[in-house]
């Protein structure tokens, strides 16, 4: 187990893979976090912009509201369909260039 992902005490249960309506860009970030039985999961920006096979936006790495689930209209954005649909939250450190997924309860 990597230092950064804690397991749920019910690990070795599949989990339900969730549905993802969002953009094909971000699908694969949906599926790394929807697969993974920790309730934590790490990423830095290297590695979501390995899984979504783009840079992120500038706003990305300067602005944590880009992590935010919803605006203020409550409307998701694209790229937080990928954490939200696979019942995630985002964390983002800035500064540190990483981003927390914790599951949502």
């Amino acid at each position: 187990m990597s230092m950064w992902t804690r397991r749920r005490p019910d690990s070795h249960v599949a989990a339900k893979p969730q549905p993802f309506s969002g953009p094909a860009k971000y699908r694969l970030l949906h599926k790394y976090l929807d697969e993974r039985y920790a309730d934590t999961v790490v990423l830095t920006m290297a590695q979501i912009e390995s899984l979504i096979g783009s840079v992120l936006p500038d706003v990305a790495r300067h602005q944590g509201d880009w992590w935010a689930s919803a605006d203020d209209r409550d409307n998701p954005s694209d790229q937080s369909r990928s954490w939200t649909q696979a019942s995630r939250t985002a964390t983002p450190n800035l500064p540190a260039q990483f981003v927390t997924f914790e599951r949502a309860t």
